[in-house]
């Protein structure tokens, strides 16, 4: 349970982060950054707990913020409406299920099951803004893509059935039953609350108004949406790939790495010092010195890197003595750990490299 648990923490750490900073680099409306961040938390840890404690977090967390950076992208950024924010979310989530998992979904069986889990996850997705009170969303509206699931499982089922492999070409009656209710209710719902008692222009226009606002909603939005999430997983899956070829490098050089760092930033600790000593005993060695020490922790590390600190700089000749001094010890530290780092680790990363491609033989 305890595993379980801290893998859902991770998640949605992760997806909280990354929905959090896009949404208010795209709006500074709370509301729709809550409700993003709700929806791709959501999403994210249902998706990345379906294979238990020992399932790999990225594909919940790539899952997860695409759905909750659209939302709050639609919401926030696009001002627009409930009628297109919903439509999107489900069959996106749909379509880098099929592109990222384990293996694509291969059937009318599969693609309800999918579809109906992340109808429950978006449902769910709604809890955070409707618990913060911030704007009137009607509870109801939470039960939207449950009512939208089987529209949006009879599309991809639709899209996909001429998928080598596809079992049955014929989707399930009760599926076609389910679908169909949903655009009933939609042309219901927007024929009472948008056409005239008049039989004019002013209702022709209504009428295909409403038309047209359907098919754009339950048809277009939707396929677009699915298409394009499958298109985006199929990119990613083998260049994500890579990465995890890499995670076996990046354990074996983990700990050189962080000694790596604790001596850089030893060496910018002493050097800020040296830095504020110097101008304390001889003062106007640095041109705009200051007296806090931030000051000189920022010029130490910008000369580590070899980049200008534009608010302070070198004048006396033991000031450019001493920066000299920085750099030629910083690159000496960075030359002599990276051999002996690859002296020691070099057996190691060469068991990895045979093993990886043992693997890819079989």
């Amino acid at each position: 349970m305890i595993p379980l648990v801290w893998l859902a923490v991770r998640i949605a750490a992760a997806i909280g982060v990354v929905v959090a900073t896009f949404g208010y680099a795209l709006t500074g409306v709370h509301t729709d950054v809550l409700l993003g961040a709700g929806f791709g938390v959501a999403v994210g840890v249902g998706v990345g707990l379906r294979g238990g404690s020992g399932s790999h977090p990225w594909t919940g967390i790539l899952i997860g913020s695409a759905v909750g950076v659209v939302a709050a992208y639609l919401s926030g950024a696009m001002s627009v409406g409930w009628g297109v924010i919903l439509p999107p979310l489900l069959p996106l989530a749909v379509g880098l299920i099929d592109g990222l998992g384990p293996s694509p979904l291969s059937g009318y069986r599969d693609v309800i099951r999918e579809t109906f889990i992340l109808a429950v996850l978006l449902g769910l997705g709604f809890i955070p803004a409707l618990v913060a009170g911030d704007f009137d969303l009607e509870p109801l509206l939470a039960v939207f893509p449950l009512l939208a699931m089987p529209w949006t499982a009879l599309l991809v089922g639709l899209v996909s059935r001429r998928r080598e492999g596809w079992d049955g070409a014929t989707p399930p009656r009760l599926l076609v039953l389910g679908a169909v209710a949903l655009p009933v209710l939609m042309g219901l719902a927007f024929g009472f609350g948008v056409i005239r008692e008049d039989d004019g222009l002013t209702g022709a226009m209504a009428v295909l108004g409403v038309v047209l606002t359907i098919i754009l909603s339950i048809l277009v939005i939707p396929l677009v949406a699915f298409l394009g999430g499958r298109a985006a997983a199929n990119w990613l899956r083998p260049r994500l790939e890579v990465y995890g070829q890499l995670a076996a490098y990046l354990r074996v050089m983990w700990v050189p790495i962080g000694g790596f760092a604790v001596g850089y930033l030893t060496i910018i600790f002493l050097f800020a010092g040296f830095y504020g000593t110097l101008e304390r005993v001889t003062p106007g060695s640095f041109a705009g010195a200051g007296t806090a020490i931030t000051d000189w922790l920022s010029f130490a590390f910008f000369t580590a890197l070899g980049q200008d600190f534009t608010a302070l700089s070198p004048v006396s000749l033991g000031a450019r003595m001493l920066v000299g001094a920085h750099l030629i010890l910083s690159a000496g530290w960075a030359l002599v750990l990276f051999a002996a780092v690859m002296s020691s680790i070099g057996p190691k990363l060469d068991r990895i490299a045979r093993h990886l491609a043992d693997d890819g033989r079989d």
